[in-house]
């Protein structure tokens, strides 16, 4: 094993290993607060506890820096859309990447794309109330498909759907809940979804899904098309949206993610109205085609 292979290996724990350090340092300053108050500490104690805390949080922001410049260049996969119909592209790689702002959990390349109605008017816009009631937006319920054919590895749907958080003071209390759900791991911060590992070891994923709407179980065979769920607003979600991904490993918190283009998409404000396999930039309104139809079984009428 050569050095660049214990860099990545070391890149690829980063999150876990920061995430325990930070824990366990809340811990110890909690209890050092609280029930070793009067116990008798070494100076020096104290002062190893500090610098491996410190040492930690460094070489996760070092890691951080060097680790995509050692990993291997991906071809774009293209896959189906998970949605039909006209959705609006944010956080997208198409504009930025890392889209999300961070790489963990597998989220260089993803895309969070949410319905656009034909009429604008019908989707509620930021601002005013606080809190809105999720099904208030078209989103909210709009079937989710496979983007891949493979086998169902991750499913999570028992995840409530939580209110809209439409203003900016709501968007502060997000971040705030985001930094909770963080402790809990990215299966919170996703909330409801599903992972489709294809032949060829890439691993598809759907999150932010409707509670209870989840149509497929772990084991399952499915081909890009099935309907897997419903889109909600479960995880650490603003508005009801669908977060789809690509990645190279199972686990959230070792994965890296990959890019990815929807086939057959129609972007609205680009020079030719044609199908292309692409993404919608941020703010730029995509059209997917519609689910092709199963084909009909041998005794089924036509």
């Amino acid at each position: 094993m050569n050095a660049s292979s214990i860099v990545i290996g070391l890149y690829r724990a980063r999150t876990p290993v920061l995430g325990t350090a930070v824990v366990a340092t809340l811990v110890w300053i909690t209890l050092d607060l609280t029930l070793l108050q009067g116990v008798e500490i070494s100076r020096g104690m104290r002062l190893s506890i500090s610098l491996a805390a410190v040492s930690v949080l460094v070489l996760a922001l070092l890691l951080s820096a060097i680790g995509p410049k050692l990993l291997p260049d991906h071809p774009v996969k293209t896959v189906r859309a998970p949605v039909k119909g006209r959705w609006l592209g944010m956080n997208s790689p198409a504009t930025a990447v890392p889209s999300h702002g961070t790489r963990a959990y597998g989220q260089a390349y993803a895309i969070d794309i949410v319905h656009e109605p034909d009429d604008p008017s019908d989707r509620p816009r930021f601002g005013g109330e606080p809190f809105r009631d999720a099904a208030n937006y078209p989103s909210f319920g709009a079937p989710v498909y496979a983007m891949v054919d493979g086998t169902v590895v991750g499913t999570s749907g028992r995840h409530r759907d939580h209110k809209a958080r439409s203003n900016t003071l709501a968007l502060m209390y997000l971040t705030l809940e985001g930094m909770v759900r963080t402790i809990g791991g990215p299966r919170f911060l996703l909330g409801n979804q599903v992972t489709i590992r294809t032949a060829e070891g890439i691993f598809a994923t759907v999150a932010h899904l409707q509670c209870g709407s989840v149509e497929v179980n772990v084991g399952d065979q499915v081909r890009a098309g099935d309907l897997l769920g419903r889109c909600g607003n479960s995880g650490n979600s603003s508005e009801p949206h669908v977060h789809a991904q690509l990645s190279d490993r199972k686990s959230f918190w070792l994965t890296e993610g990959l890019p990815l283009a929807f086939a057959d998409i129609t972007l609205e404000d680009s020079d030719e109205l044609t199908p292309v396999d692409g993404l919608p930039g941020n703010g730029q309104v995509m059209v997917a085609p519609p689910v092709a139809s199963p084909p009909t079984r041998q005794g089924e009428p036509r």
